[in-house]
């Protein structure tokens, strides 16, 4: 797992699943490590948060150049979608958890990875995805499965407020996704570009539910 810098968080006993939290523009792998026991406080399963492998202005972890919302930069995206890929499979495959076993999220660019990575054509789908504040990725030469969709757990959280990414892609996140046959839990919050505790404490029983023998 040499490809990506990452804080790793133990599961209490022998890992049920994995929980597997990429980070938005500019912060790291340790912005998003507490919500691992913020969703997940009996340790249940296995929890990751890797760094992005771009060092772009202002400064901080990137996954991708942002030059328009919804349209991550092509070169900078198609150089670094590869490597989370790879991180993300050796990491499943080192602590012996199935990818369907596997619960995929982030906030913001985190979260468009989050897309990106399980629904990118070819990928392994996950048991579950938790997008908050980000949109599906729109990239020239990299395909999505929107298709392999039905049926899968898909959490998404958004602000009202938000002045980063509009709640309109929120809406596009959730209509293409309900359309395709996805089972979409979505909720929006009176706040900004941010997380709202109060989805994560509802998440936690989503999670039990998504991951439940």
């Amino acid at each position: 797992m040499s490809q990506l810098e990452h804080r790793l968080r133990p599961a209490a006993a022998e890992p049920e699943g994995a929980l597997v939290l990429f980070h938005g523009r500019g912060t790291s792998e340790h912005d998003l490590f507490p919500l691992l026991d913020e969703l997940d406080p009996e340790r249940r399963l296995l929890g990751a948060t890797p760094r992005g492998p771009l060092s772009l202005p202002p400064g901080g972890a990137h996954w991708y150049a942002v030059h328009r919302i919804g349209y991550p930069d092509p070169e900078t995206f198609r150089a670094t979608w590869p490597l989370a890929a790879g991180w993300l499979d050796d990491l499943l495959a080192e602590h012996g958890v199935p990818p369907e076993r596997s619960v995929i999220g982030g906030f913001s660019q985190g979260a468009v990875m989050s897309y990106a990575l399980a629904l990118g054509d070819g990928r392994p789908l996950p048991a579950a995805i938790i997008a908050l504040s980000g949109f599906i990725p729109t990239v020239e030469g990299f395909a999505l499965d929107l298709g392999k969709a039905r049926g899968l757990p898909v959490a998404i959280g958004h602000g009202t407020y938000d002045p980063v990414i509009g709640l309109e892609w929120g809406h596009d996140a959730r209509d293409r996704l309900t359309a395709a046959g996805a089972e979409v839990l979505y909720r929006e919050s009176p706040i900004p570009h941010a997380v709202d505790p109060r989805f994560l404490a509802e998440l936690r029983g989503w999670l039990d539910t998504n991951l439940s023998s």
